[in-house]
């Protein structure tokens, strides 16, 4: 395992973090605890979860498990996220100063730790204006109840206006952003890495391996069966099966990843993982699991380290597409210009 720090701050994470949003859902509380302990064995120490994740028993079950394990309590670093509806009021959702204390003190309670390290607004919040949402998580800081604060889901010029309002009024920075990434979906590539870069954050990139697509258990033109999530659920959200068959670059770039797997002698996934882990930016990321086989899958992509020939193909077969202005080539390049001048 290897080890960077959060984002912009002193705090050393594994370069591989454990999500768990399967825990309580995909995952009973036993096999919960067990892949805690596996990702533990493994020297990972990044441990992210949610209120909303399983309408809080993810939390509940990871609570348990700190408690039975106090070395790990003291080792791991804890991130959570609030904004989503946990209850039925009109003010049981958002970022509002009264929401967010509110889900920050559930949250510790579930967990029952005194603090959280990593407290991530869950989304934007239209509705509050960034200064109350800041001046809360600044206050949280201040008193201890948390270490950092970072952000999940933002887009590139509203990570930038909190981080300017951050600056301006004397609060404490954001240290992450937790997009989605991957080589299905790099389009954040376009405004929000050169947003968190700018701000010298780090990312957390969720579902790097476009939901199971990435790795090189689906076949083309034939709908999955079976215990898997597209098997189980085919038209399943942003990973629907019909969508993304139709799509001509999901086949390539699958193939180029199987291919690069075959050569190395590696699984897809640990190719698709080592892929996102060595892109600008990341601190560490996210891997979803819902039993130890497939936890062990991906922490073996612990010890890939993809050659820049590699890394260049895998570049090329994903690379998005954008229009010329600003994001297509003619935008990028007139970014930059040579000191010496010339045309």
């Amino acid at each position: 395992m290897q080890y960077r720090t959060l984002g912009n701050s002193g705090t050393s994470v594994s370069h591989l973090a454990l999500g768990t949003m399967t825990f309580g859902a995909e995952a009973d509380e036993a096999t919960s605890h067990a892949i805690l302990s596996d990702y533990a064995a493994a020297g990972g120490n990044l441990i992210d979860t949610a209120d909303v994740y399983t309408a809080g028993v993810s939390e509940e079950i990871i609570g348990r498990w700190l408690a039975t394990n106090p070395a790990e309590r003291d080792r791991m670093v804890l991130a959570s996220k609030g904004r989503f509806p946990m209850g039925e009021d009109v003010n049981d959702l958002g970022l509002s100063r009264r929401h967010l204390r509110k889900a920050l003190d559930a949250s510790l309670t579930r967990l029952g730790v005194d603090h959280i390290d990593l407290y991530q607004v869950h989304s934007w919040d239209p509705l509050t204006p960034l200064e109350e949402t800041l001046g809360f998580l600044d206050e949280a800081v201040v008193q201890g109840r948390i270490g950092y604060y970072g952000f999940s889901n933002y887009t590139g010029w509203q990570l930038t206006k909190a981080v300017m309002i951050a600056r301006q009024r004397g609060y404490s920075l954001p240290v992450t952003l937790q997009p989605q990434y991957s080589l299905l979906v790099r389009e954040i590539e376009a405004e929000i890495v050169p947003a968190v870069l700018d701000a010298g954050m780090g990312m957390l990139p969720w579902s790097p391996l476009g939901g199971g697509w990435l790795t090189g258990k689906y076949t083309r033109d034939t709908e999955p069966t079976g215990a898997t999530r597209l098997g189980e659920n085919p038209q399943r959200g942003m990973e629907a099966w019909e969508q993304r068959n139709a799509q001509e670059r999901t086949w390539r770039i699958i193939d180029t990843v199987t291919g690069i797997a075959t050569e190395r002698g590696v699984n897809a996934s640990h190719v698709a993982l080592a892929w996102v882990a060595a892109k600008p930016a990341v601190t560490s990321v996210i891997l979803g699991a819902r039993t130890q086989e497939q936890l062990a899958d991906n922490l073996a992509s612990a010890d890939l380290a993809l050659t820049a020939e590699e890394l260049g193909r895998l570049d090329e077969v994903s690379a998005p597409t954008f229009s010329d202005y600003p994001y297509g080539t003619p935008g990028v390049e007139q970014r930059s210009r040579a000191i010496g001048g010339g045309r």
